[in-house]
């Protein structure tokens, strides 16, 4: 026996585990904490935990100093290593060695401090001291508006800290959920996020763990839930260690990104079990009060429970134990229904569905282009009538476009359930120059479609800088080593050709996405949003304006609980609202309150209109008694000289019927004068 031998590994100790991976700061009964790792490598015959005094040590050799502790193989569950980890604690940096050969980060680290191909770091998550213990979540009841941003060009420093000083400024429009996009640390100086391959990593470019917490906890303090994007369809070219681990992580079938994630093959279930912890994880750790799962249609799982059910239940399970509620919203481009139905219904239980058809037609309404994916749109009354009605457009119809039918059945699927939205960071970026849809269109139609998005009883979005009109773009920017940076330069000329309106400028009018300016210049600009007048300032008055006449008005607000074809309690089978189109360019959505309390908000994205004749009950105004006048009245319009426009006289004219002042949105109430005698 050679006595110069470590003894092999055991896994004799007992140990108390939050997570079945990853590297754990375990604190004991007595005070006292330990580390212990657990990693799951099927591919590898051994594994050990190197300890790093020097993070720069290369990949294949340890650094100068350091300290090697084999993890045992697990006889119960083959594949897993796990043990202690002596000398080790919070801030200590480590790889992972894989046979005796090159060094690997964690797969599940909390923290790449020097990227995805560094070393990784233990963090102890109760280190952070939170203030949001009388905090409750956040539920698809609430009625939420959400503000999607990027961390990194949501300010000019771009990090966590920085975005703190302006989340006071989002809760003053009106503002109560953000949603961020994806964290998981990516290789590069910049990047959306999308490629990332440390999935429980907060990246490295935006600050450390606790000040991503930090963040949240600012936002809970303002009463500002917050939504994590998080991509379980594939990962990121640079830095994806995976398949050292083992090959079983990919299916071998292809998304429109990479190699698809292995949810449904041989020795899926850790894989599974990877991802699904992932969403607990951020629940849990980080007190996120919810998920937005990107592109799920790209997700392929045939088992029985699907991956995102399972991955739901995960993230609400997590909530409960923090005794908060969890939201979830999925963007998925083919749009199933059956992702926000219940279990109980064979759905998957989630709670929201970004809704790709709102916008579509609104943005070929803004700007007449039909082109690419938006020609399946004409953008015409009937299309936001049907909107506003049924949310999805296409629920089972044939979509030229992709040659194949598009959707699922959700006429029975409440509105709030749908996510609308009038510009994302997709759809901006996809302008080729970053332009945002108010530099698109014309002030007129912008504020019209801008009043559509929030008084709509969808849960409604807006993309950071749409409150103020942002001057500043958003392109699409990624920083790739050379060989895949030309890749992805080329992959996005490839997707740019298909709008025919670009073809003029070619991919020259297609900024590179690795050249630092083009994210640089994406910043926002902050100061434009303190302007005490101007475009800015009229656009920031318009979304506080109709934040709050959405949140105040008991009409409006009340719409959004009531599923599209039955009303409350005293309306019978009445729907909260309905809709009708007054001329190519001009319709009505009114919406029924109480005992005739209704609103009829009337939208008009061309030029002024004679609405006569007017041979449409909806628009006709609410009789409270037979003693009373009916009448309407404006409460609001979107052509007040106060966001820009040119102001609006009565629609109901004395003497010539309707008028419908051009590029406009109204909204009238019920006008009850005392003392006016019943016409005949």
């Amino acid at each position: 026996m050679d006595s110069s031998r470590p003894p092999a590994p055991t896994n004799d100790r007992p140990t108390t585990r939050k997570w079945p991976i990853g590297v754990e700061v375990l604190h004991q009964n007595d005070g006292s904490r330990e580390v212990h790792a657990r990693v799951w490598a099927p591919a590898c015959h051994s594994i050990d935990l190197v300890l790093e005094d020097d993070p720069t040590g290369s990949l294949d050799s340890p650094s100068v100093s350091s300290a090697s502790h084999p993890l045992a193989p697990e006889a119960d569950e083959p594949g897993y290593f796990s043990g202690y980890v002596p000398n080790a604690g919070p801030g200590s940096r480590y790889r992972l060695r894989l046979d005796h050969g090159g060094l690997c980060p964690d797969p599940t680290s909390r923290f790449q401090p020097d990227g995805p191909h560094g070393a990784s770091m233990i963090i102890d998550p109760t280190a952070y001291s939170w203030s949001d213990a009388d905090w409750r979540g956040a539920s698809i009841g609430d009625s939420h508006i959400i503000y999607e941003l990027h961390i990194g060009t949501f300010t000019k420093a771009g990090t966590f800290r920085s975005a703190i000083e302006r989340l006071p400024d989002l809760v003053d429009v009106g503002v109560t959920m953000l949603e961020v996009m994806p964290l998981a640390d990516f290789a590069g100086r910049f990047g959306w996020g999308y490629d990332g391959v440390n999935l429980f990593a907060p990246s490295r470019l935006y600050g450390t763990p606790d000040d991503f917490r930090a963040f949240i906890d600012a936002a809970h303090r303002l009463e500002l839930a917050v939504i994590l994007d998080v991509v379980y369809n594939h990962f990121g070219p640079d830095g994806n260690y995976l398949p050292r681990f083992s090959p079983r992580y990919f299916s071998g079938k292809p998304t429109e990104w990479g190699e698809a994630i292995n949810f449904d093959g041989e020795d899926s279930a850790p894989v599974r079990k990877y991802f699904i912890t992932n969403a607990a994880y951020w629940i849990d750790e980080f007190h996120l009060d919810g998920l937005r799962l990107d592109a799920t249609q790209q997700i392929w799982d045939e088992t029985t429970p699907h991956i995102l059910a399972e991955v739901g239940a995960a993230a609400r399970a997590a909530g409960v134990r923090r005794q908060v509620g969890v939201m979830l919203v999925a963007e998925n481009e083919t749009q199933r229904s059956w992702l926000v139905r219940s279990p109980d219904a064979d759905g998957y239980g989630l709670d929201a569905l970004w809704n790709d058809d709102f916008h579509h037609a609104a943005r070929v309404a803004a700007t007449g282009r039909a082109e690419a994916y938006y020609s399946g749109y004409r953008g015409k009354p009937q299309e936001f009538v049907s909107a506003a009605k049924y949310g999805y457009l296409y629920q089972g119809q044939w979509f030229a476009w992709q040659g194949k039918y598009r959707g699922a059945p959700a006429l029975d699927v409440p509105p709030r359930h749908f996510v609308g939205f009038i510009q994302n960071h997709d759809q901006v970026a996809n302008t080729a120059s970053g332009r945002r849809l108010h530099e698109e269109t014309s002030p007129g139609r912008y504020r019209a479609l801008t009043a559509l998005l929030l008084l709509l009883p969808h849960t409604p979005m807006l993309f950071q800088g749409q409150e103020f009109a942002a001057s500043t773009p958003f392109l699409y920017f990624a920083d790739h080593a050379a060989e895949v940076a030309a890749l992805v330069r080329a992959g996005r000329a490839q997707f740019m050709a298909q709008f025919p309106s670009l073809a003029a400028t070619g991919s020259a009018g297609i900024s590179d996405p690795s050249d630092p300016w083009t994210f640089i210049q994406s910043k926002l600009d902050w100061s434009e949003r303190g302007a005490g007048e101007g475009s800015h300032r009229q656009a920031l008055d318009l979304h506080r304006d109709l934040l709050r006449l959405r949140r105040e008005d008991p009409v409006i607000r009340g719409a959004r609980g009531y599923p599209p074809q039955a009303g409350g309690s005293d309306r019978g089978a009445r729907p909260a609202l309905d809709g009708a189109v007054l001329s190519e360019h001009a319709f009505v959505i009114r919406f029924f309150g109480d005992h005739g309390d209704d609103r009829l908000l009337v939208v008009n994205l061309g030029g002024r209109f004679h609405a006569d004749p007017l041979a449409e009950p909806l628009v006709a105004p609410p009789r409270p008694s037979r003693a009373t006048r009916a009448a309407w009245t404006t409460i609001f319009s979107t052509d007040s000289l106060r966001y820009g426009g040119w102001g609006t006289p009565p629609l109901d004219t004395a003497d010539d019927g309707w008028w419908l002042p051009a590029e406009c949105a109204v909204l009238l109430a019920p006008e009850i004068p005392p003392s006016v005698p019943p016409t005949a």
